[in-house]
């Protein structure tokens, strides 16, 4: 099926021949064929090293899309896209990477190596959020553990087929699905519980697929969890499906030249003609992203669809935190008619002390370049943490009664009646996450903390102050 489409009016500045993209097979880059990769194996020994040591605990994945042209190589190793991409030494605390460095230097065989990694590997929360705990629907008594269900009106879906990527995101908060660690995944196959869960929540509106990335699946996969919501008198009360993808950013062929790509833009055509709001949430962190003719015709073709597409990002040290880079995104993003939609705060897993960067600072880069964007670009919120409670956005600094103190509020929450209250914290410079602030005005617990404890014991899911720490399965 062809797609028609309107050519924009206006310009974007892109980068690179259309057809030579085309023209480009998928082509995965990991630990087993880097240094057959010409611009890795000029890298110098040591940065070689490093890659090889982190990859063998965080996931590394990459593709030649993402190598031969989002990626500096003159700047490497402290271009953007690089660090984005590539697992480099820094991501390990020292004593994890002198550990993995010795084996892999003494010969370590990969059962030693995978035994010593997935010592690491719980090290560093992989499971944030207790979301085996505190989200997993049941239905009929069943727990549905490839499902996420936390805020009344959104149901989050894990297709088993659909948990990898096109390439690995350094920071990302997924990173146990790609690992081994097969008791932290959340994967289904089974289509059809998922429309019988939502149609038996009349409250559900939206449903997000999510991974990994359901986009690596092939269009036909896709469809049969897709299909079962579209029938005639099924899941009635569902009026949005979101696709959270990374994939315009690693792998935009996937909407232009792959051989099903005209079947998944005909699929996202069947989502918005059946009625139903087609909700593409791309994930892009850098500018570069948003630069290649490819991933420019590939945002067309989306939207030509019908499908909307929103975009969101953590704001992430050493690869997008000063304020004129997330603002020429974010105006990159508009003028490509997609909506800029969240900034999230850095989560409590995987490499986030690397990334991680204090709540006040991510405010004044997030409020510097909200101010430097037009109107129609001010659809960002953030910066957001997706914690225990909901997502709560830091929305400023400011002094009340003669205190200092951090003005917070809720975006989205585990009871809808919290959502849109402000509420205050102490003032902190050095506070990363909700559970390193303290209440203002001497109170000593946040409002909504009793009632939170209430609602998950009536889970039979224990909970403490210390759990406002954990963030929750999805951005989206």
């Amino acid at each position: 099926m062809t797609i028609e489409r309107v050519t924009p009016s206006y310009h974007v500045a892109s980068v690179g021949n259309l057809e030579d993209y085309m023209e480009e097979p998928y082509d995965a880059i990991n630990l087993h064929n880097m240094e057959h990769v010409p611009q890795i194996a000029a890298l110098p020994a040591d940065l070689r090293a490093q890659i090889r040591v982190v990859g063998n605990v965080l996931p590394f994945k990459s593709n030649r899309y993402v190598i031969d042209h989002l990626i500096n190589w003159d700047n490497v190793p402290d271009d953007p896209m690089f660090r984005l991409t590539f697992p480099l030494g820094e991501m390990l605390e020292p004593a994890n990477y002198r550990r993995m460095e010795a084996m892999l230097d003494a010969g370590a065989t990969d059962e030693e190596l995978k035994h010593a990694a997935d010592e690491i590997r719980w090290t560093l929360n992989p499971h944030p959020a207790g979301q085996m705990d505190h989200n997993v629907p049941a239905l009929d008594g069943r727990p549905l553990n490839g499902m996420q269900h936390k805020y009344r009106e959104t149901v989050l879906f894990f297709p088993s087929q659909g948990q990898t990527c096109h390439a690995y995101c350094t920071f990302c908060f997924r990173w146990p699905q790609f690992v081994g660690l097969e008791d932290q995944k959340f994967a289904m196959r089974e289509a059809t519980l998922l429309r019988d869960y939502v149609e038996a929540h009349p409250d559900v509106s939206d449903i997000l697929f999510t991974g990994g990335d359901p986009l690596i699946m092939k269009t036909r996969v896709l469809r049969r969890y897709i299909e079962p919501l579209l029938e005639p008198g099924g899941a009635p009360n569902v009026s949005t499906i979101r696709i959270g993808s990374k994939a315009l950013a690693y792998w935009p062929q996937r909407f232009v030249s792959d051989d099903d790509a005209e079947d998944l833009l005909a699929l996202f055509k069947e989502v918005v003609d059946s009625g139903r709001q087609l909700s593409f949430m791309a994930h892009f962190s850098h500018p570069v992203e948003l630069e290649t003719s490819i991933v420019q015709e590939a945002i067309r073709n989306v939207r030509a669809t019908g499908a909307q597409i929103r975009t969101q990002t953590p704001v992430l040290r050493h690869i997008n935190d000063d304020a004129p880079t997330l603002a020429r995104m974010w105006r990159l993003q508009t003028q490509l008619g997609c909506i800029p939609y969240y900034l999230f705060v850095e989560r409590d897993t995987g490499a986030r002390h690397y990334f991680e960067l204090p709540l006040v600072e991510c405010w004044n880069i997030f409020r510097e370049a909200y101010s430097l964007v037009g109107g129609n670009s001010r659809t960002v919120r953030g910066p957001s943490m997706s914690a225990t409670p909901g997502k709560v956005q830091v929305l400023g600094v400011s002094e009340v009664a003669g205190e200092k103190v951090i003005v917070l509020r809720m975006l989205q929450g585990r009871n809808p009646d919290w959502v849109g209250r402000p509420f205050f914290a102490k003032y902190s410079e050095t506070a990363r996450w909700l559970d390193d602030l303290e209440p203002a005005f001497g109170e000593e617990k946040f409002f909504f903390e009793d009632e939170l404890a209430e609602m998950l014991s009536e889970q039979g899911s224990p909970w403490s102050r210390d759990d406002l720490a954990l963030p929750m399965v999805s951005p989206n």
